[in-house]
């Protein structure tokens, strides 16, 4: 029944996933219809609005269907990997955690010094300064919403989709991870500037957001989509509060 092949094995499991998932993603629907009213729409994520978009077209219209399907996913799949799931899920739990600390502390000292790194290596790119016109819990709400959904498109459905394509053209499999990193991570910084909301195409943040979504990637295919997650919330409000 147990998993006895250790922590950094039981991480990739979803059923602790499940468990790391469910607390952030009732914070974050609760508070959208508590802080946002009859507006919720307007503070939702680019990614969950692409995907309550998705679904509206299939007809697939109640408020929960987005955050349903995610965790439809994970216990699907938890119950098909019932029987090696981890023995204490809670202390996987804690530690997905403290990892993801670990990580967003580690994107942000990147973030803090990727100027300085441009400029070593010769290279120039314009850039303009971003402001933050909400307040600071809307932001976190948005940051947490961020965090959950991008991980879900880009990296859960992106990444695994493009890489089992490449594998059933019989590309290698190092080839078809490597590939498809690199793809939703340039996927992901385009996002940031497509549709009415998107932001102007920016040299630098492109630059930056395809090198982050590169790390998302690393973490994803190695740690597990629960600590991708916390990682990518934890810096978004690492970085958000900060400037915010």
């Amino acid at each position: 029944m147990a998993n006895k092949s250790g922590y950094f094995r039981e991480t990739l499991h979803p059923w602790p996933c499940v468990l790391f998932l469910l607390p952030l993603l009732g914070a974050y629907e609760i508070g959208v219809y508590m802080i946002g009213g009859p507006e919720a729409r307007a503070l939702r994520n680019g990614a969950d609005a692409w995907l309550r978009w998705v679904l509206d077209v299939y007809g697939i219209k109640p408020f929960l269907a987005a955050p349903g399907v995610v965790l439809a996913i994970f216990a699907i799949w938890s119950i098909r990997r019932w029987d090696d799931r981890p023995d204490y899920p809670l202390q996987v739990v804690t530690g997905m955690w403290l990892e993801s600390l670990l990580f967003a502390f580690g994107l942000w000292l990147l973030g803090h010094n990727f100027a300085s790194m441009l400029r070593a290596a010769d290279i120039t790119l314009a850039t303009a300064e971003v402001e933050f016109r909400t307040d600071k819990l809307t932001q976190i709400l948005t940051f947490v919403g961020a965090g959950i959904y991008e991980e879900v498109l880009f990296r859960l459905f992106v990444i695994t989709g493009i890489a089992a394509m490449l594998k059933c053209a019989f590309v290698p499999n190092w080839a078809s991870a490597l590939l498809a990193g690199v793809a939703s991570a340039l996927l992901f910084a385009a996002a940031h500037h497509i549709g009415p909301y998107g932001e102007p195409m920016d040299a630098y943040r492109f630059v930056y957001r395809t090198t982050a979504g590169v790390y998302f990637a690393l973490i994803f295919w190695y740690r597990g989509f629960g600590v991708a997650v916390g990682t990518h919330a934890l810096y978004d409000i690492l970085v958000g509060v900060r400037m915010g």
